[in-house]
């Protein structure tokens, strides 16, 4: 495994995967912190191509991420992650929403533990999953950095009035 860490308005972000396929995305805080693995090799000329699209898209400039991915998980993680990968810029979702999108609207509790464990974040959008009352629930890097996320896409009209819990 391969990594580096790229400089963010967020906070130092963690890349991993194979220097080009990118397969982690960690925060600098929050459940979602990740360190390197005694065996990773940090190698600075990697994942390019990932810190240049993350660069455009802390600057306002990008949308949409055209990444090769590597998302490891169990086949139901990696359906709620596609799902997520779905939800378009600038708006968000409720769990329930993303569970009916998925076929399954009794599975809330479900994808939300799927959602949870995205590996990663920012590039897969968990952060535009919200709670049915428009609250700002869990995130791996804090629910701060979720509502900066939300406030750089504008991805609710009044997003400094949601409840952070």
């Amino acid at each position: 495994m391969r990594y580096d860490m790229m400089e963010s308005p967020i906070g130092d972000l963690l890349l991993a995967g194979d220097g080009e396929v990118l397969s982690r995305i960690g925060f600098p805080r929050g459940k979602g912190a990740i360190t390197p693995k005694p065996s990773w090799v940090r190698d600075r000329s990697a994942f390019g191509l990932a810190k240049a699209q993350l660069r455009d898209y802390f600057e306002g400039e990008r949308r949409e991420f055209e990444l090769p991915l590597a998302m490891q998980g169990t086949s139901f993680q990696v359906s709620v992650w596609r799902e997520l990968a779905k939800i378009p810029f600038g708006l968000t979702i409720s769990y329930g929403e993303l569970a009916r999108r998925l076929g399954n609207p009794a599975a809330v509790r479900a994808v939300g533990t799927a959602n949870g464990a995205n590996p990663l974040p920012i590039v897969i959008p968990c952060h535009r999953v919200i709670g049915s009352n428009g609250s700002l629930t869990g995130f791996g890097g804090g629910l701060e950095t979720k509502k900066w996320l939300l406030e750089l896409e504008q991805a609710v009209p009044e997003v400094s009035q949601l409840r952070l819990i």
